[in-house]
């Protein structure tokens, strides 16, 4: 069957970019399915790019915004990984996808469901394994990052981001209110504390601590209060990072591989 070894990813942001990646090196034809406007951080780590750039690279690999399932195949059989605007899955059923994976990351289920697909495997919180599907895979930092849940849920979201740099809170930044951002600096650029690097409707958002911008919203995006629109890392010496795929994103990703390849052992010996 031409489709068989299709895996769907629901999700293209930093931390589904690590699993994107890793899947698509692993020999698996990978297809991303997107909303029509990504809020995505990390862009440059993104896939989720795809949707307004055309194409993006991230780590030598390449993937495309397609809008049919022609351009689908053309991407793949270029060795690219197509990624495609439907936030309700409806291709999922189209192709007939043995694996579906939920990398949106939204903190709760956003409409994966387990008889979406055979295999069916969620990223943090919001999802019960056995239930909502089929494993579930721990996001949070610390001794269970990328461990496989077959009963339960992973760690509920604590709100406090990692500690990078002995930073944990501060360098991460929300959106004051409603309303649309004016980008003063970019990913990548060192920036000082109390340096403005962006404005929300006139409200200027000011660096908390010197350090490089790992990741801001995309310019001009309609935001709403409380929305993570930026983060940065003190480690100055670390500003290729902004650039590659996180420890944190590879571990999550070892994670999907496993529980794929698991999956697909336990049905073998039934």
């Amino acid at each position: 069957m031409i489709f068989d070894e299709i895996i769907v990813v629901r999700g293209g942001g930093d931390l589904a970019t690590g699993t994107i990646h890793k899947l698509h090196r692993c020999g698996f034809r990978v297809l991303v399915l997107e909303t029509p406007e990504p809020t995505s951080i990390r862009r440059k780590v993104s896939f989720s790019e795809a949707i307004y750039e055309g194409k993006i690279q991230v780590e030598g690999i390449t993937a495309v915004h397609v809008k049919d399932l022609n351009e689908m195949m053309k991407t793949w059989d270029n060795k690219n990984i197509p990624v495609m605007i439907d936030p309700k899955g409806t291709y999922i059923q189209k192709l007939k996808a043995r694996v579906v994976v939920d990398a949106i990351l939204a903190k709760k289920n956003l409409g994966t469901t387990k008889d979406m697909a055979e295999i069916t495997i969620a990223l943090g919180p919001g999802f019960t394994a056995g239930v909502d599907v089929d494993v579930v895979i721990e996001t949070s930092r610390g001794h269970n990052l990328g461990r496989l849940i077959f009963e339960g849920e992973a760690e509920k979201n604590t709100g406090i981001p990692g500690v990078v740099g002995g930073y944990s809170k501060e360098r991460v930044f929300y959106s004051p209110c409603d309303g649309k951002i004016e980008n003063i600096k970019d990913i990548g650029e060192i920036v000082e504390k109390d340096e403005v690097i962006a404005y929300v409707e006139n409200m200027p958002i000011k660096a908390t601590m010197n350090g490089v911008l790992r990741g801001i919203i995309r310019n001009r995006s309609e935001v709403k209060a409380g929305l993570k629109i930026a983060d940065i890392d003190p480690r100055i010496s670390e500003k290729t990072n902004c650039y590659t795929i996180s420890d944190k994103s590879r571990n999550i990703a070892g994670g999907v591989l496993e529980a794929i390849f698991y999956m697909k052992n336990t049905f073998s010996e039934r």
